[in-house]
């Protein structure tokens, strides 16, 4: 609910990292890993905004952020790990019901 993001480790109760304030202050809506690439994640927050985190590229805060212009109330994440074809989108389900379909860079798609 204050934007915090904790990455934890399976075997222990206490988190690996976390980032605080990391959508300065909003809400966390949705948070998903990428199908294709494990070091990065998108993280949507309550002002439909979507942060990208590579981790590989900095692990101290996000490398992207996109601002949607309407209201959006969920994301999912589409992908096939399998395929090294680098194809990676983000669903985005609006408030109006709209569902939008962003594709993302290569650079943060790729294996």
């Amino acid at each position: 609910s204050d934007g915090s993001i904790r990455l934890h480790q399976m075997t222990s109760e206490y988190p690996l990292m976390q980032w605080n304030d990391s959508t300065n202050g909003q809400p966390i809506i949705a948070l998903q890993w990428a199908l294709t690439r494990p070091a990065v994640f998108f993280v949507l927050d309550a002002s439909s905004n979507i942060y990208i985190w590579d981790l590989l590229e900095n692990d101290l805060l996000s490398v992207a952020k996109q601002a949607v212009p309407s209201k959006v109330v969920t994301m999912a994440v589409l992908g096939e790990p399998e395929k090294t074809n680098g194809l990676l989108g983000i669903a985005l389900a609006k408030e109006s019901g709209q569902i939008d379909i962003q594709y993302v860079k290569k650079k943060w798609a790729l294996p």
